[in-house]
């Protein structure tokens, strides 16, 4: 396991200056793919602080069918109150002001380390996104994982795997009466990740002896919210290496039809399942994948005309295990 460290050294200011006495080109190698669920998803203030409440239509009155001179019964519709949590995700950077003054470019070294927290805060964020359990853990939100947690053939598919390798396809239509993210409703409209640069501020080590640096502040207030429980799906239980009960589109095709989807849904897999999807693409006579050209020619997988997102399999995990 390596070591975190939680101060700037020496060592590592001299891993970021080239032998010319520039900076370095980081190469961002830890930086995977999140789907674009940030980006995409729909952010909304919540209608409490830190909590979002949702009333769903739990049952209909059916109406009984009477005979002349005979009386029927009274009845009610009821409804289902959902209580969805908004978490804080926190964090400090902090380095020695002589580290950072003596860099070749001081504002570049500072915007580095910037990125990398943001990046890696989203990444977390997104993980919760898909397996946060607030009822497991009470700093997290309620994601996708547990939500769908039971294969009922109707909003939960299962693709017949077993055991801790296999891995799950989600699927969600998002939109302010479908499913979105959610940020407390008293914070000035601040929503996604803040960065803030405190700017120089004096430190103190291990010894509480004091010295002087800079310091950034990151955070993010995130919860997510599922207005309609049939714009959220999962096709889980998929293998993720051999030759049986791997990825079948029919699964899919049958969750698709069960849900509600329109321009706003997007279909998540790791690189795991996307691999098996463009191979079935290669197949000429396969009608349901397309592959369309997305922002600056980038080309995306569609399915039945849905985009494809690839999350990486260190945050959609492979490692999954199989659900009943």
């Amino acid at each position: 396991m390596a070591t975190v460290v939680s101060k700037y050294s020496l060592v590592e200011q001299a891993k970021r200056i080239d032998p010319d006495g520039k900076m370095s080109l980081i190469v961002e190698a830890l930086n995977v793919e999140m789907g674009n669920i940030l980006e995409e998803a729909p952010w909304m203030p919540s209608n409490d602080i830190w909590i979002n409440k949702t009333v769903r239509r739990a049952n209909l009155p059916t109406g009984t069918r009477r005979r002349l001179n005979q009386g029927v019964a009274t009845e009610v519709s009821r409804v289902a109150e959902i209580l969805d949590v908004i978490s804080m995700i926190e964090t400090y950077a902090e380095y020695d002001k002589e580290y950072i003054d003596n860099m070749p470019s001081p504002a570049q070294a500072r915007l580095d380390e910037a990125t990398a927290f943001i990046r890696g805060i989203g990444q977390t964020l997104v993980s919760d996104i898909l397996y946060g359990n607030n009822a497991l853990n009470p700093d997290q939100i309620t994601g996708l994982a547990p939500r769908l947690a039971t294969i009922d053939s109707k909003f939960v598919f299962g693709g017949g795997g077993t055991g801790t390798d296999v891995t799950s396809m989600y699927v969600v239509t998002w939109g302010k009466t479908e499913a979105y993210l959610v940020y407390p409703k008293n914070s000035g409209g601040k929503l996604g990740i803040t960065h803030e640069d405190k700017g120089r501020v004096t430190l103190e080590d291990s010894n509480s002896n004091k010295y002087e640096g800079y310091r950034d502040w990151f955070q993010v207030k995130c919860g997510m919210v599922v207005k309609n429980p049939k714009c959220v799906g999962r096709y889980a239980n998929i293998e993720t290496a051999g030759a049986s009960n791997l990825f079948d589109e029919d699964n899919l095709i049958k969750l698709l039809n069960k849900m509600v989807t329109n321009a706003n849904t997007r279909v998540y897999c790791n690189e795991t399942i996307m691999s098996q999807a463009e191979i079935a693409l290669k197949d000429k006579t396969n009608v349901n994948w397309t592959s369309d050209n997305g922002l600056g020619g980038v080309p995306f997988l569609k399915f039945r005309g849905i985009p494809v997102r690839k999350i990486d399999s260190t945050i959609l995990l492979d490692t999954e295990t199989a659900i009943t």
